[in-house]
C-alpha cells in the first residue's frame, strides 16, 4: 500500500518519511498487536517540524518548520488514544485561520517550537533553540501558551536538550542567541523556577551549541568549528542546514562547575558534536559519550557525515582531552536510561544510520539521504551491541527508554519505544522493545491511523511526571 496522502513536491523533505502531516488527528481505542507492558501507564511524546503551507519547495528549510507533537496515551494494558497536534505560536494560528484573540504577540522569535518535548515541574514542554520561546502544552497536547518560568531576563530560553537531573530535580540548559557573543546556563528548580544564570562569553561567530553534557558536578561545553553563517543571521533565518565550517577554529571543551565558578576551556580536535548520550564524573577525570563526527565537515550533506559514537575522558589534572571509538557505525539519536542521567551507565541505545540513494529524485537528479533503520543497544562494561533490525523500508526514529515501573532496579530494566513508519499500511507504529531482550521480537505494536514524518525528539512521560 503506497501513501497517496503524501504531497507531490520536488523538495526531498516534503515527501517520502519527511512529508508533513496535513492535518491534526484524535484516535481512541487503538489496535495493538502483542501485549503492552500492563505496569506503563503514561504518554509517549515526539516532536518535529511539520510545514504548514509550503509556497516555494525549493526554498523550504525542514528543520525551520512549525513543531507538531505526536502522543500515545498508555494506560491498564491499552492504547486509549493518539493525538498529533502543532504548536500553536501566533504565526501557526495565523496559518490556521485560528483567532489569538487580545494577546500581544511575544517580543521573541514567532517560531513554533520543534525539536523536543518533555516534562518538568508537571508540566509539557515544547522546546527549541537559538532564542525560539519555550510552549507549554496540556495533558492533550493542546497548546497553553508560553512558558514564561523558562525565560531569563536577556531573553535566553530553555533550550532543547535540556538535562534533568532525577537526584536534585533541577532542570539544567546550555541556551545561546545568534549575533550574542555568550551563551547561558540555566538552572530551573523542581518547581520550574529559574534559579540560576550564569553567562559564558564565546568571542566570534555564533557557536552552534545544540548539546551539552551534565555530571554531578560539571556543565561541559562544546566550542566546534560549527558556526553560524553570518549572512543567514543577517536574514534572520537560524537553521543547521545554513552552518559553517570555521577551518580556523580549533575545538575546545568547556568544565563549568555546577557550584558556580569560571570555565575552564581544554582544546579538543575540531569535531562536530551533535548530540551526547550522557557523562559522569570519574575521579579527577570526566567521561563523555558523544556522538561526533571528524572535522572539516559539510554541515549541509547529511550522506557526508558519517557520525560516530565515542568516548572522550577528560583528564582534569593533565589538561587533555583523550578519544576513544565505541562504534564506528553510522548512528544518532543517542538515549540512556534517564535516572543515570549524569551518573555512571552501563548501556546506551541510538538510531542506526542507512545511507539510502536515490530515494529523493529531484529534477531527475539522485541525492542521498539518512534514515534510521535499526536500533543499537551498547554495552560499555564488555563492549559489545545488539541491533535490531527492520523490515525493508521501516523507517525508525529516536528511542525513548521507559523503565518498568515494578522493577528489579537494574539499569535496562525497561523499554524501548519509537514510531516506525510501517511501508505496507503507509502509516506508522509506535514499537515497544524490551530492552533485556532487545533482539526479540517486539513487546507490542500500537497501530496509529496516520503517517508520522521522521522528526526530532521525544520522551516517556510517566503519569506521575
Amino acid at each position: 500500500m503506497n501513501d497517496s496522502s503524501a504531497p507531490q513536491t520536488d523538495d526531498r523533505h516534503l515527501q517520502n518519511p519527511f512529508a508533513p502531516a496535513t492535518e491534526e488527528i484524535t484516535a481512541f481505542d487503538l489496535p495493538v498487536s502483542g501485549a503492552l507492558p500492563a505496569n506503563l501507564e503514561g504518554r509517549y511524546l515526539r516532536i518535529g517540524p511539520n510545514a504548514l503551507g509550503v509556497e516555494d519547495p525549493a526554498a523550504h528549510q525542514w528543520s525551520a518548520g512549525p513543531g507538531m507533537v505526536h502522543g500515545v496515551r498508555i494506560r491498564d494494558g491499552k492504547a486509549e488514544w493518539y493525538r498529533n497536534r502543532w504548536v500553536r505560536s501566533p504565526g501557526v494560528r495565523d496559518a490556521l485561520n485560528e483567532s489569538t484573540g487580545n494577546k500581544a504577540r511575544p517580543a521573541g522569535a514567532d517560531v513554533a517550537p520543534n525539536t523536543t518535548v518533555i516534562a518538568h515541574a508537571g508540566r509539557t514542554l515544547a522546546l527549541m533553540e537559538a532564542g525560539a520561546l519555550p510552549y507549554e502544552l496540556d495533558s492533550e497536547l493542546n497548546t497553553v501558551g508560553i512558558y514564561e518560568p523558562g525565560i531569563t531576563a536577556q531573553g535566553f530560553t530553555t533550550s532543547p536538550h535540556a538535562k534533568f537531573d532525577p537526584h536534585t530535580g533541577e532542570l539544567h540548559s546550555l541556551a545561546y542567541l545568534p549575533g550574542v557573543e555568550f551563551v547561558q546556563h540555566i538552572v530551573s528548580d523542581s518547581t520550574g523556577q529559574i534559579t540560576q544564570v550564569t553567562d559564558i562569553p564565546i568571542p566570534g561567530e555564533t557557536r552552534y551549541m545544540h548539546d551539552f553534557s551534565l555530571t554531578q558536578r560539571y556543565v561541559i561545553l562544546y566550542d566546534t568549528p560549527a558556526v553560524f553563517d553570518s549572512e543567514a543571521l543577517q536574514r534572520g533565518i537560524d537553521d543547521v542546514s545554513l552552518l559553517t565550517w570555521d577551518d580556523d577554529s580549533p575545538g575546545r571543551v568547556g568544565i563549568l562547575p555546577r557550584a558556580g565558578g569560571p570555565v575552564r576551556w581544554i582544546e579538543s580536535d575540531p569535531s562536530f558534536i551533535g548530540h551526547t548520550l550522557n557523562a559522569y564524573d570519574d575521579g579527577s577525570s570526566i567521561v563523555l559519550d558523544v556522538i561526533r563526527m571528524d572535522g572539516p565537515v559539510n554541515v549541509n550533506d547529511a550522506a557526508a557525515m558519517r557520525p560516530t559514537l565515542d568516548r572522550w575522558t577528560v583528564d582534569l589534572r593533565a589538561g587533555v582531552v583523550r578519544q576513544q571509538r565505541l562504534d564506528d557505525r553510522p548512528q544518532e539519536f543517542p538515549r540512556v536510561n534517564d535516572l543515570l542521567a549524569a551518573r555512571p551507565h552501563r548501556y546506551g541505545y541510538s538510531a542506526a544510520n542507512a545511507v539510502i540513494t536515490g530515494a529523493f529524485p529531484t529534477n531527475g537528479e539522485h541525492h542521498h539521504e539518512v534514515l534510521n533503520d535499526a536500533l543499537i543497544k551498547h554495552d560499555f562494561d564488555n563492549g559489545s551491541a545488539e541491533v535490531h533490525g527492520f523490515p525493508n523500508g521501516t523507517t525508525i526514529g529516536e528511542a525513548a527508554f521507559a523503565a518498568e515501573p515494578a522493577g528489579s532496579g537494574k539499569e535496562d530494566d525497561g523499554y524501548l519505544m519509537a514510531y516506525a513508519h510501517d511501508p505496507e499500511r503507509g502509516a506508522a507504529d509506535l514499537v515497544i522493545l524490551s530492552a533485556q531482550d532487545f533482539t526479540g521480537p517486539p513487546l507490542a505494536r500500537v497501530h496509529l491511523p496516520t503517517r508520522v514524518p521522521l522528526g526530532f525528539h521525544g520522551s516517556w512521560i510517566p503519569d506521575h511526571e
